[in-house]
């Protein structure tokens, strides 16, 4: 257990490292990282807005943070603990699969996503 610990904790800082060295980055520079499907199609995917809407929450504004991706932002309060149970799960026992209700609700997440997808490219649409 210890060692899938210090393991977890050391990717963990890794990925925290990544994001303030992008959070200076941003700041400084005004460069972000591109959308792709946008570049190509010139259509939002369900993540156009994810690194802004981040930026925006460390810096606690939220209704900047709603502008950027506002369905991604109201389905962060399910989507972190079914990130960080199968994680904990992974620590504690070595078996980091997702149980059969954390991969449904998983399913209807990406379905919502989806359907986001498709719902912030119709005309009208103004936000997130």
């Amino acid at each position: 257990m210890k060692i899938r610990l210090h393991q977890t904790m050391i990717k963990g800082a890794a990925i925290l490292l990544i994001g303030c060295a992008y959070s200076i980055w941003f700041s400084y520079t005004g460069i972000g990282i591109p959308c792709v499907f946008h570049l190509v199609t010139g259509l939002k995917c369900p993540g156009c807005g994810v690194s802004r809407m981040l930026l925006s929450l460390f810096r606690l504004d939220f209704s900047a943070a709603f502008e950027y991706n506002a369905v991604l932002l109201c389905i962060l309060p399910v989507l972190l603990p079914l990130l960080m149970l199968p994680l904990i799960r992974y620590i504690r026992t070595g078996n980091g699969r997702m149980t059969r209700l954390e991969a449904g609700i998983s399913r209807v997440l990406v379905a919502v996503l989806l359907i986001w997808g498709v719902v912030r490219n119709l005309p009208g649409v103004t936000f997130g």
